[in-house]
């Protein structure tokens, strides 16, 4: 059964929503077509106490005012001045927490997935930059409710996760932050190899 998520679901703490995302299915409609991604890495940033946010501080301005939305509203921004990167707002009002989607698995039930075509696409979703790409996000979803869209949304497709592919890993790109918060494993993967010789951390 497909359902989709809930305000519940985003306001829980950052980090379970962050590591829940994982297996969950990213729908973007367009016209009478739909493109679907099962998201399978993301980031989680915690706000003001957090170096690495954009809201460390408390800070609040034009471009991350999307962030200090109540859990599940889009929050997007350029880097780079070329690439979208989508955010999840998560957590209570005025909490500026968020999920960063760093990739996600093209979902094309008429090609099998270890087919060339297949694998091609799939490289076009391998970072945050790609997915918004492969997904046709710009700033006109900045602050977009994935709760109410009728064009972008996420789906619980009742899929067991086993916790043992979920892989916990320190964040990319952001040694600025300093030893301590560059460090925190608060980037989730979903490996699809249980056998796959990765250092799996539960703290």
């Amino acid at each position: 059964m497909k359902r989709r998520l809930a305000r519940q679901f985003y306001i829980q703490p950052t980090l379970t929503v962050a590591s829940s995302l994982l297996g969950k299915y990213l729908i973007r409609q367009i016209g009478d077509k739909k493109l679907i991604g099962k998201i399978i890495e993301v980031e989680a940033y915690v706000g003001p106490q957090d170096k690495a946010s954009h809201a460390y501080q408390g800070k609040r301005t034009l471009r991350n005012e999307a962030e200090f939305l109540i859990g599940g509203h889009i929050y997007i921004y350029l880097v780079y001045g070329r690439h979208w990167q989508l955010n999840i707002s998560t957590f209570r009002q005025d909490k500026p927490e968020c999920v960063l989607i760093r990739s996600i698995e093209p979902v094309i039930p008429e090609l099998a997935q270890s087919s060339s075509a297949y694998q091609q696409i799939k490289k076009q979703t391998n970072g945050p930059g790609k997915v918004c790409r492969y997904l046709q996000l710009d700033k006109s979803f900045y602050g977009e409710d994935l709760v109410t869209s009728s064009r972008i949304w996420l789906e619980d497709w009742q899929e067991e996760i086993n916790p043992a592919q979920i892989i916990k890993t320190a964040r990319i790109g952001i040694d600025y932050a300093g030893y301590y918060w560059s460090r925190r494993k608060w980037r989730f993967v979903l490996s699809s190899d249980l056998n796959k010789n990765t250092t799996i951390s539960r703290k």
